[in-house]
């Protein structure tokens, strides 16, 4: 979201709008400063595509102060993404952890194309191989073929 400013009649300045409201600001400065580090790695959940500190829904606000609120209580940056994820899921992440759940939902699309690579190999494979070698007829089968074709095979 960006607000247009304007600098001087000829022409316009164009800035970055924080949906922070100065009353969710916390005093203590190196705690705004964390809360607001936090709240740029946290998705509001009614935008999707925006961090709790872009975002003007009310939900984002909430989010906002109950982060405030945690680092106030004493809550360590690790403990308040750890509430907020077993509150509200690990979607409330822009960036989601690397865990064995992610790493096999991002690697499963790969094992499935290296698994049909194999199995189009395979197959092709598998048909040049019948295609080459034709099949040995039986006597009686060459004898059956002479008296259908009249001695002309």
């Amino acid at each position: 979201m960006f607000v247009v400013v304007t600098a001087a009649p000829t022409g316009l300045l164009v800035a970055p709008a924080f949906a922070v409201n100065p009353d969710e600001v916390l005093a203590d400065p190196a705690l705004e400063a964390r809360a607001r580090k936090l709240s740029e790695g946290l998705r509001c959940l009614v935008c999707q595509n925006e961090s709790i500190d872009d975002s003007n829904a009310d939900l984002a606000k909430d989010l906002r102060l109950l982060v405030r609120a945690r680092l106030e209580a004493g809550d360590t940056d690790t403990e308040v993404i750890d509430y907020l994820v077993s509150r509200y899921g690990e979607f409330v992440l822009l960036r989601p952890r690397l865990d064995w759940l992610n790493l096999a939902l991002w690697a499963t699309p790969l094992v499935v194309l290296f698994g049909g690579a194999v199995l189009a190999v395979a197959t092709v494979a598998g048909r040049r191989r019948r295609r080459q070698a034709p099949p040995e007829l039986s006597a009686a089968e060459e004898e059956a073929i002479a008296r259908i074709t009249g001695g002309r095979g």
